[in-house]
Parts: C-alpha cells; structure tokens; sequence
C-alpha cells in the first residue's frame, strides 16, 4: 500500500511540474454587452454581404481578354468558356478601348435590367455606369473589370459552388482591447501608395494618411487608403498569417477621421479579403508598411473550404 502511496505522489508531482512549463491559460475577458451586441450585428452583416446572389462568393470565373473577339458561353466552341450560363451567350468584340458584346439570337439576357435585343456598349468597372449583364433567370452575372492596362470578364453566378457549400466564417474572441482609438497622420494632398494585388499588377491608390495607436507598450503605424476626408480602408498583415488568420493578409474599414484627427481602428472586425474564398478575385495585398511584428489575435479567422464545394 505505502508504495501505492508513493507512486500516486510521484505521478501527481509529475503532472503538476509538466502543468508547470505550460503556458497559463489567458483568462477570460469581460465585455459590455452593448459591444458585444453590436459585434454579432456586423458579424452577421458581413455574412450576409459574402452570401449575397452577387457576393464574392458566387464568383465562377475570372477571364483576361487578351484577342480583339471572343465568343463567350460555356459550350466547348466557345473561345471564352464560362463555368455556368448558355452554351452560347454572344461576341465579345473590342473596338480601340470600347467593347461590344452582341448576343446569340434566342439567348434571353438582360443589360442593367433592360432585356438585350442587339449589339450594345459593354463599360467596364471603371465607368460611371458599368454594364452588368444578367441571365439564367437574372441568377448569373457578366461584368468587364479594368485593373491596369488589362480587361477581364468577371462571372459571378447564385448557384457557384462556393456560394452552395459555404462552411462558416470563424472568429477569435470579441475583445474590447483590440477597440483602439488612432492618432490619424495626414499626409500631403494627392499622395499615392503603391498597392500590388495577387495578380501581381501594381496600382497606385490614394493615400490619405498614416494611422497610429498604442499596443504591448510599442506605437504602431498602418498606412491608410482612402481620399481626404473619405472612410478608410487598412490592409495589414501580422504574425497570425498562416497561424490563425488568413496567410495573405486582411482588410479594416474605417471612418474619416473625427474633428480631434482620431478614427477608431477595431480589429475584431478585421476581415479576409475575397480570395480567401475564390480563387477569381485580384486583391490588393498588404503593402509593406503595414506589416505588423504584431500577433493579431482578433477579427475573423482564416476560413476553411469545406470537402463538399466541388466543380458544378
């Protein structure tokens, strides 16, 4: 029995020792319930926004028009082939920087709600009024993007794979810490940042200031996007990339700065950029003045595609 004893002893004092060199487990933290509150309610706007009929999930292609003419539809003669649609939706033509699309007779389409009956403008992304060509049922959706010196069709369909087996957006804890007010710095009128996006294209965007904040004793600093007086936009990148969070980085939005020059950064409502979700998106990456030595342990982790999204 007194060996039973001394063995019991021994294994206690071993798990405790092993107990020992593991980190404490961080404490829960308290949040208002009006904070909390009004996290959930972005938390489900931002669902919502991804799972829209139009939302960056329901992408499905993503095509560079590289030739003067394109036939588009998703049969296998066509030069463009859409992953869903009719199997021949039209011809793509590109006259000097205007594009014409003309429809396959007996094919019903729709251009800005308007039925199509013959040849029309197709106006890019950049225009004061985009063409957005709709069809199965208004389910589906062709847009001509302009990044550059380059022009791309964008599909976006309701029935996208991406769309039907969405898994769930997950998130670190909601804490009130990671709220922070920031010193905004203004920089000269008309100041521009270099951006690069996944596809490897730089465009330079306006960069109204810098912002500032205190955080584990150290002041940080994140370049701003956005036009004077306008809400900004961050693209950050952390230690938790890869680790937690999305690898290629994630997007804050925030207000104009306030009459003090300060604007509110809230990191539980950091975000992963499109291509967390599809592979058809060109987003901007973090620029290098807004990579934080900093473990960001807030704001929507990285997703998860779940094993049921496959091909239509």
């Amino acid at each position: 029995m007194k060996t039973l004893r001394g063995c019991a002893v021994l294994l206690a004092a071993m798990v405790l020792a092993a107990c020992g060199k593991q980190e404490a487990a961080k404490p829960p933290v308290a949040v208002d319930a009006n904070f909390a509150h009004d996290n959930e309610l972005w938390r489900e706007s931002r669902l919502t926004e991804l799972l829209a009929p139009d939302g960056w999930t329901s992408l499905v292609g993503l095509h560079w028009l590289e030739l003067k003419a394109h036939y588009i539809g998703s049969g296998s003669t066509s030069g463009i082939r859409m992953a869903m649609g009719p199997p021949r939706m039209g011809l793509l033509q590109r006259e000097g920087q205007t594009f014409w699309f003309t429809p396959e007779p007996g094919v019903s389409l729709k251009a800005n709600g308007a039925p199509i009956t013959g040849r029309i403008p197709l106006l890019s992304d950049d225009a004061e009024q985009p063409t957005a060509i709709t069809f199965d049922d208004d389910k589906g959706l062709l847009t001509l993007i302009h990044r550059g010196p380059r022009y791309a069709l964008r599909l976006k369909h309701a029935d996208a794979p991406a769309r039907r087996h969405f898994g769930q957006l997950t998130y670190w804890p909601a804490d009130p810490s990671w709220r922070v007010t920031a010193r905004f710095v203004p920089h000269d009128a008309n100041k521009t940042l270099p951006i690069v996006d996944i596809t490897g294209l730089t465009t330079d965007l306006p960069n109204a200031g810098a912002v500032e904040f205190e955080r584990d004793g150290r002041t940080w600093r994140l370049e701003a996007l956005g036009e004077p007086g306008r809400p900004l936009q961050l693209i950050f990148a952390d230690r938790t990339n890869g680790r937690g969070s999305y690898s290629a980085g994630r997007f804050i939005d925030a207000e104009a700065p306030d009459a003090k020059g300060e604007v509110v950064v809230d990191f539980n409502r950091a975000y992963n950029p499109p291509c967390a979700f599809t592979p058809f998106a060109t987003c901007p990456l973090p620029p290098p003045e807004n990579r934080l030595d900093l473990l960001v342990e807030a704001g929507e982790k990285a997703y998860a595609k779940p094993a049921t999204e496959a091909a239509p």
